[in-house]
């Protein structure tokens, strides 16, 4: 089959969109460099094999280079499960080793104090400041992904034994939590949602430079601008909003949470996940 068929195999098989967008990205980058430099061998495991190095020659972080690996080794499961490839190549191309990362990768957190700055930046007098208000107290204070944000609806918002909490929070990897919301969040949405007038549907919405909701999705690309935005002000280091899913779990840490419970809010599949974010390692 041709490459287009091939690279469907793999895409059709991923749920998630930002992966998708990745996972096509890195097929064609392969495609490209077979058609270039290996074409005729065949998709055998020395051919990905040259591949990885040549992505280490480019000078490539190591987990760029897995990242570039990950779906052509989902390309080989693929066209051996639809009879394309044999087996036992598939299996080869599988223990295609990455490359090692040294160390771990833990990124930045915001201490209580920058926490609390962040969240004061927007103007509580106007509608947008509020909307923003609510926004980075939602994503400090419950953890959530950007997209996770950008989804969140009014009926997702509701009381669990007496307290707060996102219900039923479709995450990463088609994942389902409960997501206990802390009170002063509530209280910064109830703010926003009262001055919108808004009460069904999604939480967030665009707005454009006169303060008017201007439709019904408030993108995650427009969640990172604004805590790019916010964090410029209070002169922290570069603040991605994973950073801020990082301060939810070291303060929710400092604050004595078990890590097993700090796990279940984020939405990790494995605790080790959590751990890194923390920058600790369990014994």
């Amino acid at each position: 089959p041709g490459f287009d068929s091939l690279k469907a195999l793999v895409l059709q098989g991923v749920s998630s969109p930002h992966t998708r967008r990745s996972y096509d990205e890195s097929l064609t980058q392969f495609f490209a460099w077979y058609a270039e430099q290996a074409s005729g061998a065949g998709f055998t495991k020395p051919v990905v094999q040259r591949f990885v190095q040549h992505l280490k020659k480019k000078g490539l972080s190591a987990s760029t280079i897995n990242v570039r690996l990950a779906p052509v080794r989902r390309l080989a499961a693929e066209a051996a499960d639809n009879g394309v490839l044999a087996p036992e190549l598939a299996a080869g191309i599988s223990r295609v080793k990455g490359a090692k990362q040294q160390g771990v990768r833990t990124g930045n957190w915001l201490t209580i104090a920058q926490a609390e700055r962040l969240i004061q930046q927007p103007n509580p007098a106007k509608l947008k400041g509020k909307r923003d208000r609510a926004l980075l107290a939602l994503l400090i204070g419950c953890g959530l992904r950007r997209a996770e944000a950008s989804d969140v609806t009014f009926e997702h918002i509701q009381q669990r034994d007496g307290r707060w909490a996102i219900v039923d929070l479709l995450g990463k990897g088609g994942r389902l939590r409960t997501v206990p919301m802390p009170g002063w969040v509530k209280v910064k949405l109830d703010a926003w949602s009262a001055a919108a007038g808004l009460t069904s549907g999604r939480v967030f919405r665009p707005m454009n430079n006169r303060g008017q909701i201007v439709g019904e999705v408030l993108l995650p690309q427009n969640i990172w601008e604004a805590i790019v935005k916010y964090s410029r002000q209070i002169s922290a280091d570069k603040v991605a909003p994973h950073d801020l899913r990082r301060t939810f779990a070291k303060l929710a840490h400092k604050g004595k949470a078990a890590i097993e419970q700090i796990q279940l809010s984020l939405g990790h599949a494995s605790i080790v996940t959590t751990e890194k974010y923390l920058g600790v390692r369990q014994d």
